[in-house]
């Protein structure tokens, strides 16, 4: 890798999240001394985007690439040390550019939730991003790294062994007055094709995990059903087929595979302060397991967001400043014992004695926070690359950057992370 590339390179500057990203860049690469450019399809729309954004920096590159244009991209990755895909559905426009990144050994960065491409690129480039010594690293925002961070978080501070993780995602506004759009039509572009996807999943985790497989672990982790009231989340939880969990449970892989470390059982659910809410996201999403699977159930959900989602999205961008009142709390229950056995596959004769309660919260997590994680994710490729295994691969961002600064780095732009509580008693 050259010394004469530019630090970062924001790939879809152009899009409501890539906007985002390069208005953190202007501040956090210039508090780092890193030098950032911005890439898309149309010179005058990114330079509309350093005229809003970037017209305090001196030089800030354009470079112009497409995503069916396989030697613009590769000129686009050459130019670049770690390049921030924003450009979704990755599931369409993903893979031209994990390619293109790996054939000019450079590192990439992405924030999609789309859990078939994520795995699709696991299963298919690990071995080539090893070969070329770049880190492929998806998810690298609200989805999915408080979470994946959160429960390698709770393992540094349970001083025992983990059996399993149950996580309470609650998110919500402090001005519920606010109407409109809250959500980017791409996000909701992206969901639904990844649902509509979801049944190539079976197939792909058999090849993924065929040599990975995880010891048996008991006590079994159970779900609590469809719905249930959360006293360690104060709600009504439910499951949610979020990136999250599958994001995490391929982190556990992976450490237990590594590092020899006990796999944690995982439940992902999603919380509402009162009945009326869950009933209401329960609602668009069986609208949505039920018709993203069906191309003509597809196009009605793409064509009439606002319809299917009772306004909450639409095909009008959110105002940046609207994402300024959402909150968010992720709260885990870790449930396990006082001592480790010397083996992960040893089996414990006791049942779970310690419960161990930690939390990750902040604020506006849907596109600033997901902006600031990526560039994090980014700076900390470039800063501790000594401190992530492998020396490249396909990894999720608990396996990347499980033993790096990053979670110091997120606390320090108002990520707090948090042990609640921490109960020693038999039969917890």
């Amino acid at each position: 890798m050259t010394n004469n590339r530019l630090d970062i390179v924001i790939f879809g500057a152009t899009g409501y999240t890539g906007k985002h990203v390069v208005k953190n860049a202007t501040q956090m690469c210039k508090d780092q001394k890193l030098k950032f450019g911005i890439a898309g399809r149309r010179k005058e729309a990114l330079e509309a985007v350093i005229k809003e954004f970037a017209s305090d920096i001196e030089d800030v590159p354009i470079i112009l690439a497409d995503t069916k244009d396989e030697e613009s991209l590769k000129k686009m990755t050459a130019q670049a040390k770690v390049l921030i895909s924003c450009c979704g559905p990755y599931i369409f426009y993903g893979e031209p550019v994990v390619k293109a990144c790996i054939a000019t050994h450079t590192h990439y960065i992405d924030v999609t939730g789309e859990v078939q491409f994520m795995e699709q690129m696991q299963l298919e480039y690990n071995e080539a991003a090893k070969e070329a010594g770049v880190y492929i690293v998806s998810a690298c925002g609200f989805d999915c790294i408080p979470c994946d961070l959160g429960i390698i978080f709770s393992q540094q501070k349970f001083e025992g062994e983990v059996n399993a993780i149950e996580i309470y995602m609650n998110v919500w506004s402090t001005n519920p007055e606010q109407k409109g759009s809250y959500i980017n039509y791409a996000t909701w572009e992206s969901a639904v094709h990844s649902v509509g996807h979801k049944n190539e999943l079976r197939e792909l985790r058999k090849k993924l995990y065929s040599n990975s497989k995880l010891p048996e672990l008991t006590p079994k982790l159970k779900s609590r059903g469809l719905v249930h009231r959360s006293d360690a989340a104060k709600g009504w939880s439910t499951p949610a087929p979020t990136a999250d969990r599958a994001v995490a449970v391929r982190t556990q892989h992976f450490l237990y595979n590594k590092y020899k470390v006990r796999p944690v059982q995982i439940q992902f659910y999603a919380t509402f302060k009162t009945f009326y809410e869950f009933l209401m996201v329960a609602i668009v999403g069986m609208v949505l397991l039920i018709m993203s699977p069906i191309s003509y159930g597809r196009n009605l959900l793409l064509k009439y967001p606002a319809l299917f989602t009772n306004g909450f999205i639409t095909r009008e961008n959110p105002n940046m400043e609207k994402h300024k009142s959402i909150r968010f709390d992720i709260t885990m229950v870790a449930r396990g014992w006082t001592e480790k056995l010397a083996e992960p596959t040893d089996k414990h004769t006791d049942l779970p004695n310690k419960k161990v309660i930690t939390k990750v919260s902040g604020e506006s997590p849907a596109y600033e926070l997901t902006s600031v994680v990526a560039l994090l994710s980014a700076i900390t490729i470039l800063n501790e690359k000594d401190k992530i295994p492998d020396n490249g691969g396909v990894l999720t961002p608990g396996a990347a950057f499980g033993k790096t600064s990053l979670i110091e780095q997120m606390v320090k732009h108002n990520v707090k992370f948090e042990v609640i509580s921490t109960d020693v008693r038999s039969n917890l």
